[in-house]
């Protein structure tokens, strides 16, 4: 690794019981698109700034009886390699050369509860189902899975985050200036 490349940075834990989200890291599992685990120890951290902003989402979503579950955040190098490995489509899976702003630990992938019921909303496809119909802004899906995408996309955009026209699930921090973070920035190993 080019340590030229990577800062090492303490990057905050999200916890589900002070935090107040659910947590589904889908990488510490052979749940994902690899059909394996990729992250060993199932870690679920963010840079401070967007640990801050991921908390004005959850406080925006709470008096409308949601709660946010995150997919993931925080990624390793090494596991970004991997899901390059996998699936070498910059459309949908950041080149590790570049960096992605998963391994730069300002962006997060999630999707809302209701509450009042436990459930996932229908947001049209799966976290990380790489398709057209994915897309922010695809018709091909249900009209309740739409309005679902967009009340999440409002949600996010409130507290300061901007997304990807490809991935409903994904939201990252605004600007381009953000260095890439070494793997050990993580509280605890997770590859």
């Amino acid at each position: 690794m080019d340590s030229d490349r990577f800062t090492r940075l303490s990057l905050v834990e999200i916890d589900p019981a002070r935090d107040g989200v659910l947590i589904d890291l889908a990488y510490a599992t052979a749940d994902n698109v690899t059909g394996r685990p990729i992250y060993r120890n199932p870690v679920c951290c963010l840079r401070r700034e967007a640990h801050d902003a991921l908390m004005r989402a959850v406080a925006l979503a709470r008096p409308i009886g949601y709660q946010i579950l995150v997919f993931d955040a925080f990624r390793p190098q090494k596991a970004q390699e991997v899901l390059w490995a996998f699936n070498p489509d910059p459309l949908q899976v950041a080149d590790p050369v570049r960096g992605s702003n998963h391994t730069r630990g300002v962006a997060v992938d999630l999707t809302l509860v209701d509450t009042a019921i436990g459930r996932s909303l229908d947001m049209g496809t799966g976290f990380d189902a790489f398709c057209k119909e994915s897309y922010h802004a695809s018709t091909a899906v249900p009209a309740e899975a739409q309005a679902n995408r967009f009340l999440l996309l409002g949600l996010m955009t409130a507290a300061g985050w901007t997304h990807i026209a490809s991935e409903w699930w994904h939201y990252q921090l605004p600007g381009a200036d953000w260095p890439l973070l070494s793997d050990d920035s993580a509280p605890a190993s997770m590859m």
